[in-house]
């Protein structure tokens, strides 16, 4: 049972009779014995509505590979299979700043990266050719490596999550070559690869408030690329058509895609450092020597029950955080046994622990 010892100073704008004094001594005593009594909360300071945003990008980058095939040909059709395999650089990075409604609260920061950085296919393809030229279509599998990554934090606490794995998709596209020798073939090339949906969530609290983050990649991308290839006509006697045979080559090119949101909510603390405070007033002490305190924030009239950070700092400097983003203290109320109240809640409080 703590009990409070200490004298109440509670200066009184007005007062027409003795009692009325005597009066409001025992309120604020009672008030601060219920103030103690009330189970610990991890709260640090004062909680303003939490900081909300979201953010949705696309990426655009470079891609570069090799190939390998084989075509069939029966008159001016060429059908065949091919297998291919890319390196890519498909990024798609936001980096979001959340609002907050004061300028000395640092603003809470959030960073969604969605990477592709290889990816093959092995594909059927069916085309038509007029002499040295050749179009086709073509369909089939994709795989690939497919990463989600996303983090929130607010200056003192960090929230993340990640999401990769390997990828098996569909892809379809064509394209046109030519043959510029009987053994080298150019072509300019383009592919549609889906790989699906990457989801993540994830939540948490920071200061005894929820912290979330969630995020969503569409890991689908289009691709153009410029190739060329050298043929190897079949081995066993003829007759075969120009186009067939065996090639092996290269190509490179970009690729766009890979759409990418993402939504986060953090709690925005107010630190209890004494210098973001005005109007104070000293209303009790606990049996440590702390001092509860009646005091108004600079922004704002309403009138909170609580402690100074820094008188906190000389009797539990445990309970007592600096902001890695500002100089400003804060409180961690629960290592205290205490509830930080706005003076409403005190007056409630007291008036029950009267009845």
């Amino acid at each position: 049972m703590i009990a409070v010892v200490s004298t109440v100073d509670l200066p009184m704008r007005c007062a027409s009779t003795g009692r009325l004094g005597a009066d409001m001594k025992v309120k604020t005593i009672v008030a601060i014995a219920a103030l103690l009594a009330i189970p610990a909360s991890p709260a640090f300071a004062q909680f303003l509505p939490p900081s909300a945003g979201s953010a949705s990008a696309s990426a655009s980058g470079w891609l570069a590979g090799a190939q390998l095939g084989y075509n069939w040909q029966r008159q001016s059709f060429v059908y065949g299979l091919e297998g291919d395999v890319s390196l890519m650089n498909l990024n798609s990075s936001m980096t979001t700043i959340l609002p907050v409604p004061f300028p000395f609260i640092p603003n809470p920061t959030a960073v969604t990266n969605a990477k592709m950085d290889w990816y093959g296919t092995f594909r059927g393809r069916l085309g038509w050719t007029a002499g040295p030229v050749l179009f086709y279509g073509t369909g089939g599998v994709a795989y690939g490596n497919v990463e989600l990554n996303s983090t929130v934090s607010n200056g003192q606490t960090s929230l993340g999550a990640q999401a990769w794995s390997a990828r098996v998709g569909w892809v379809a596209g064509g394209g046109i070559e030519y043959m510029a020798r009987p053994d080298v073939i150019f072509s300019v090339n383009y592919q549609y690869v889906d790989f699906g949906h990457v989801n993540l969530a994830s939540s948490g609290t920071a200061f005894g408030a929820p912290i979330s983050l969630s995020a969503s990649a569409h890991m689908q991308f289009q691709a153009v690329t410029a190739g060329v290839s050298w043929l190897f006509p079949p081995g066993d006697k003829g007759p075969h058509g120009a186009w067939e045979g065996m090639y092996v080559g290269g190509h490179a090119g970009g690729a766009w895609g890979d759409r990418t949101s993402a939504s986060y909510s953090s709690p925005v603390a107010v630190p209890s450092d004494a210098r973001l405070k005005r109007d104070i007033v000293l209303v009790g002490r606990l049996d440590d020597g702390l001092g509860l305190y009646s005091y108004r924030y600079l922004w704002s009239d309403a009138v909170y029950v609580g402690v100074m950070a820094q008188e906190v700092a000389l009797i539990h400097p445990d309970a007592v955080v600096r902001g890695g983003l500002d100089d400003y203290l804060r409180v961690d109320y629960s290592r205290l046994g205490l509830k930080l109240m706005t003076l409403p809640e005190w007056d409630a409080r007291a008036k029950g622990e009267r009845l």
